[in-house]
């Protein structure tokens, strides 16, 4: 940085070439493991009663209504597998993705 401002590269310039190529993989993991946590955070809420109203469908309330049914095994587990394949899916592509825009496994 100080050598390409040494060299008189604008401040505009510098953030373009150098500062935002390096940033956008760090950036795109952070969201995917956000988005995934948000469901987490979402489902933990609706399990313990402060999510969505009980008519509406959500994976959280199927997994407490299960709970009172234990005889019923399938009632909690197929929501609490949907949770878990999509947190899972949006981290794999969240690597994903940093693998396919990391600046240093740019061939050139």
């Amino acid at each position: 940085m100080t050598a390409a401002e040494a060299l008189g590269m604008s401040r505009l310039r510098l953030l373009l070439i150098h500062i935002l190529p390096n940033t956008q993989a760090p950036l795109v993991v952070k969201a995917t493991l956000d988005v995934g946590a948000a469901i987490v955070l979402t489902a933990g809420l609706s399990f313990i009663g402060l999510g969505a109203v009980p008519p509406a469908p959500e994976w959280s309330a199927m997994i407490r209504e299960g709970q009172r049914r234990f005889s019923q095994w399938w009632l909690p587990t197929f929501p609490g597998l949907a949770i878990f394949s999509v947190v899972m899916a949006l981290n794999f592509l969240g690597d994903g993705l940093r693998d396919v825009l990391d600046p240093r496994r740019r061939r050139r």
